[in-house]
C-alpha cells in the first residue's frame, strides 16, 4: 500500500455492520495468511482524519456463519496491517435488565460456551505454546476511552458486564440463556470469542462495542414473545447507527 501512515485503529464489524459509514479512500487489503483465508477484504481508508481499517466478520455479504469464522486469520490480516488498537462491534442478545433491545454496551467479562473453535495461534503446528493473562479479556485503557467517547458524543453506553459466547448459528434456548443468567452473563453472543483472545495473543489492544439486537430467549419484560428477525434488524439498525459517533470521539482522544 502507497500510504505508510499507521493504522490508528481497526473495527472489526458484526452482524449488521458489513462497511464503516465515513470511511473514506478506502483500499481493499486481501490474501491468504498462514492461518487461511480471512472473512473478506480488510478496508483500509481515512475517517475523520486518521488512517483506519474496518473488516467485516461475516464477510461484506454475511456469508460466515459464527462458528465457520476464520478467527486467527481474520486477526492475522489486521495483524500484518500493522493494527494496533482493535474496536470490536457484536450484536448480542440481553439477558439481564441494564441491556435490553437497542442498548450500546462496552462489556468488561467474557464466558466462553463455544467448541471446537481453533482458539489460539500455538494450535500451528510447530509454534511456541504461550500462557496469556486473560484474566481481564478486554484492555482497561480502550474500554475507558470508548466509554469516554460515548459520553463526548451524547451515546448512552452501558459500562461493563459479562458476555457470552455461544456456538451459534442458532440462538439459544431458555433453558441455556437461564443457565447463563446464574453463571452471571449480561450478555449473549456468538463472536466474541475466540476473537479476543487472540487479540491478546498478538499484543493488541482490544474492546468490545456490544449492541443488543433483540432479549435472549425467556428476557425481558414479555418473555414469552417470539423473537422475529424484522425486530431484531430494527434495533441493530438503531444500535449500529451510533458507531460512527463512537469512533470519531475515539479517535479524537
Amino acid at each position: 500500500m502507497s500510504d505508510t501512515t499507521p493504522i490508528a485503529l481497526a473495527v472489526i464489524g458484526g452482524t449488521g455492520l458489513y462497511k464503516l459509514a465515513g470511511l473514506d479512500d478506502a483500499e481493499a487489503v486481501s490474501h491468504a495468511t498462514p492461518y487461511g483465508e480471512p472473512s473478506g477484504a480488510a478496508r483500509v481508508g481515512s475517517f475523520k482524519g486518521h488512517r483506519v481499517a474496518f473488516l467485516a466478520r461475516h464477510g461484506e455479504g454475511h456469508t460466515v456463519a459464527p462458528h465457520r469464522i476464520n478467527y486467527r486469520a481474520n486477526l492475522w490480516l489486521l495483524h500484518e496491517l500493522g493494527v494496533k488498537r482493535v474496536l470490536a462491534v457484536n450484536a448480542v442478545g440481553g439477558i439481564t435488565e441494564r441491556y435490553g433491545p437497542r442498548a450500546v454496551g462496552v462489556p468488561d467479562q467474557l464466558i466462553d460456551y463455544t467448541d471446537g473453535r481453533l482458539s489460539s495461534y500455538c494450535d500451528a503446528p510447530g509454534a511456541e505454546v504461550r500462557h496469556i493473562d486473560f484474566g481481564e479479556p478486554y484492555t482497561a485503557s480502550l474500554r475507558r476511552a470508548i466509554l469516554a467517547a460515548a459520553a463526548q458524543a451524547g451515546v448512552e453506553a452501558v459500562d461493563g458486564g459479562t458476555y457470552g459466547t455461544t456456538q451459534g448459528p442458532r440462538l439459544e434456548t431458555r433453558a441455556e440463556v437461564a443457565r447463563m443468567r446464574r453463571d452471571g452473563c449480561d450478555l449473549v453472543g456468538m463472536t466474541g470469542m475466540p476473537e479476543a483472545a487472540l487479540a491478546r495473543e498478538l499484543g493488541m489492544e482490544y474492546a468490545c462495542v456490544a449492541l443488543v439486537a433483540n432479549w435472549a430467549a425467556g428476557c425481558g419484560p414479555t418473555p414469552d414473545v417470539e423473537i422475529t428477525m424484522d425486530e431484531v434488524f430494527a434495533n441493530l439498525a438503531a444500535a449500529t447507527a451510533t458507531v460512527p459517533l463512537l469512533l470519531e470521539g475515539l479517535l479524537r482522544g
